[in-house]
């Protein structure tokens, strides 16, 4: 007979999102079962996600900054790249996280069972185990966190000539095992996954190529943070093919050849060593059981939710990934906290004005809140707010003037709407355009918060100065 465990909270899926909810419910008092199939918590983010590449982009980071000492009188010899142990410091870095997570999951006295969960009906689920024989497990209520997978191949002539296994496929998973360095590498899809890894593959010795069906790079994001990343890109990439499509895959012993097919309908043929698929992620709702449950999934795989992540059947909430767009880790984290705040019967909603992106090539993209790309799409008016960092003294202590400041604003309240930043450490300033929409900030707020010198958050606040007519290191009046 098959044994059975009850508990409190089952949470399927330890990632950023799962983990969360599975720590803050335990400390919250709550009985908790987390099931995942890795040895520790950690999901997709920290395995084969976030973590990893982000490693891999602070090598390469440091590849090319040592390329770039030589404007200043600093000139190194070739970099000679050890790939194994590039990768085992990097696989370190995981361990290390993970195995945190491991002992954390203890410390809180919280159930982890590695296998994967299958659902018998809306409060019972069936683990089959890795190691063991399958258990069922019956919970009061439920939170799937099963995350998202790479989309494979594209549907390129002739069909099924390229497996998605083959060796000459890498996706955003087998890319970052870094096997070897391939001499010549096409990326194919023009997204943030695909830029960050063609950065690292570059850096690293490849030569690297791009394929973008749309007219641009990171699609949705604001043109003048992308036009200073494309142009940078444009040192360390062979080729971006911008507009065009893959119309023709021929796979040989050692190499790929393609054909693309260009805006005006013309056809070029390229070889390369190895194709990274970067074209998105699929939600992973399939082989969970789910038509045991009143749990609706939509057309496109994600499954259906309210304000509070409660799915369709009252028992069973879901977040991160599988829950729809963005597919961002601290998106998931904080869908988790709703969710256990929902289980635990506080008055909760997941309704933030601004959830933050990071491109993390170089130099870094980040954007929060309102876009100008989306408010020109939604014909709302705003006014903008920019400071060049050519005006930065931090910026040219860094060598690095190409990056841009903006504010998103309301033209009738002045209320700060959005943030975006192209330039080095985007990603870690933000933060504060967040706080500032969610706190319903008004431009003079952050032009009279006083900020530290020299550093790149003053473009921040003399962003907000040239919205008055009078940032201090850029002449440019109020009309």
């Amino acid at each position: 007979m098959m044994s059975q465990l009850n508990t409190q909270l089952l949470v399927t899926g330890a990632g950023p999102g799962g983990y969360a909810a599975a720590f803050y419910a335990a400390d919250l008092g709550m009985n908790v079962t987390l099931v995942d199939t890795e040895p520790n918590p950690g999901g997709v983010c920290l395995y084969r996600g976030c973590i990893p590449s982000k490693a891999l982009l602070h090598a390469a980071k440091v590849v090319s900054e040592s390329r770039d000492a030589k404007e200043f009188g600093i000139t190194f010899g070739e970099p000679a790249i050890d790939v194994k142990k590039l990768r085992d410091w990097k696989n370190g870095v995981v361990a290390k996280l993970t195995g945190g997570l491991g002992q954390l999951t203890k410390q809180r006295k919280i159930t982890f069972i590695q296998g994967k969960a299958a659902f018998v009906d809306s409060n019972t689920v069936k683990i089959q185990k890795t190691d063991g024989p399958p258990q069922n497990v019956r919970f009061e209520h439920a939170i799937l966190a099963t995350g998202s997978r790479p989309i494979t191949l594209p549907n390129v002539p002739p069909e099924g000539s390229l497996s998605a296994d083959s060796p000459l496929v890498l996706n955003s998973t087998t890319a970052l095992d870094i096997e070897h360095i391939p001499s010549s590498l096409l990326v194919v899809g023009g997204g943030y996954i695909g830029l960050e890894l063609g950065t690292v593959y570059a850096e690293l010795g490849s030569e690297v190529s791009v394929v973008e069906m749309t007219p641009g790079l990171l699609p949705g994001a604001d043109r003048d943070l992308v036009n200073v990343l494309e142009k940078r890109l444009k040192t360390i990439f062979k080729s971006i093919m911008l507009g065009t499509k893959v119309a023709k895959v021929e796979p040989t012993a050692k190499n790929v050849k393609v054909t693309f097919e260009n805006p005006e309908g013309k056809t070029s043929r390229e070889t390369y060593d190895k194709i990274l698929i970067s074209i998105g992620r699929r939600p992973n709702s399939g082989d969970l059981g789910l038509e045991n449950t009143k749990v609706t999934v939509t057309p496109k795989g994600f499954i259906q939710v309210d304000l509070q992540r409660r799915t369709t059947d009252p028992a069973i909430f879901a977040i991160g990934d599988v829950a729809g767009e963005p597919m961002l880790a601290h998106k998931a984290s904080h869908e988790g906290r709703v969710a256990v705040d929902a289980v635990a019967g506080r008055k909760t909603a997941f309704e933030p004005k601004a959830i933050p992106a990071v491109v993390f090539t170089d130099p870094e993209i980040a954007w929060c809140g309102l876009t100008e790309t989306q408010a020109k799409r939604e014909n709302r008016t705003v006014t903008v707010a920019k400071f060049p960092w050519g005006a930065s003294g931090r910026a040219m202590t860094l060598n690095r003037t190409d990056g841009l400041t903006k504010l998103i604003l309301d033209p009738d309240t002045q209320r700060v709407l959005g943030m975006a930043v192209v330039g080095p450490g985007a990603g870690e300033l933000i933060s504060e355009g967040v706080l500032a929409v969610e706190m319903g900030s008004v431009v003079e707020d952050v032009k009279l918060a006083i900020h530290p010198h020299p550093t790149t958050s003053e473009t921040i606040m003399e962003a907000a100065e040239s919205f008055f007519g009078h940032a201090t290191h850029i002449y440019r009046p109020k009309k």
